[in-house]
C-alpha cells in the first residue's frame, strides 16, 4: 500500500473518530494529523495482521488516550460542539451539523440540546469507556473490531460498553423526559 493510497482511505475515517473523542473541530484536527503522520512513519512495519483501518483506528484512539493523561496532568479541559465532518457546496471540509428533512420549528434548538447534554455526558466518562461507545455507538464497530484496535478481549468489551451506558444513562437521568 502506498501512502497516499492508505492516506485516500483512512484521512476522513481519522478526523471522524478523532471529532468524536475530542468534542472539537481544532483538537480533531491536531489529534488527526498527529495520528496519520505516526501512521505513515509505521506504515512500512504494518504486518496486515488486520485491516488497515482497524490499525489506524487504534493508532487514534491510542494517541487520544496518551494526549488525554497529558492534559489531565497539566489541568486542561475543554468544551465540545457536535457535528460531522464533511463538504460544502464548493467541495471545502467543514463541520456541520446533522439535518432532519422536515423538522419542527423547535426541533433543531431540542437537538442541538440534546447533543450537548449527551456529549457533555461523554466527556464524563473515563477514556477507555468513552473509546468504547464512540467506536460502537457512533462509529458502528463490531465489538470484534473494537476488541482488536483496543487490544481487549470481546467480553471485556461488551461488559465495559454495559457499565459505560449505565453510566450515561446515570448521567442523562435528568435531562430526560420521562
Amino acid at each position: 500500500m502506498t501512502e497516499q493510497e492508505f492516506l485516500d482511505g483512512n484521512a476522513v475515517l481519522v478526523f471522524n473518530l478523532s471529532l468524536r473523542l475530542t468534542g472539537n473541530k481544532s483538537d480533531a484536527e491536531d489529534l488527526a494529523q498527529d495520528v496519520l503522520i505516526r501512521a505513515l512513519r509505521a506504515l512500512p512495519s504494518f504486518r496486515g495482521d488486520s485491516k488497515a483501518s482497524t490499525w489506524v483506528y487504534r493508532i487514534t484512539v491510542n494517541t487520544w488516550k496518551n494526549r488525554v493523561r497529558s492534559e489531565k496532568r497539566r489541568g486542561f479541559w475543554k468544551t465540545v460542539t457536535l457535528g460531522f465532518y464533511g463538504k460544502d457546496e464548493d467541495g471545502e471540509d467543514e463541520v456541520r451539523d446533522v439535518k432532519a428533512d422536515e423538522p419542527a420549528l423547535d426541533a433543531e434548538l431540542e437537538k442541538t440540546e440534546k447533543s450537548s447534554h449527551v456529549q457533555k455526558a461523554l466527556l464524563e466518562l473515563e477514556e477507555d469507556d468513552r473509546a468504547i461507545v464512540v467506536l460502537r455507538e457512533i462509529q458502528e464497530k463490531s465489538y470484534e473490531e473494537i476488541g482488536e484496535m483496543l487490544g481487549l478481549p470481546q467480553g471485556t468489551v461488551k461488559s465495559r460498553l454495559f457499565r459505560a451506558r449505565a453510566k450515561l444513562k446515570e448521567l442523562l437521568k435528568p435531562v430526560v423526559r420521562a
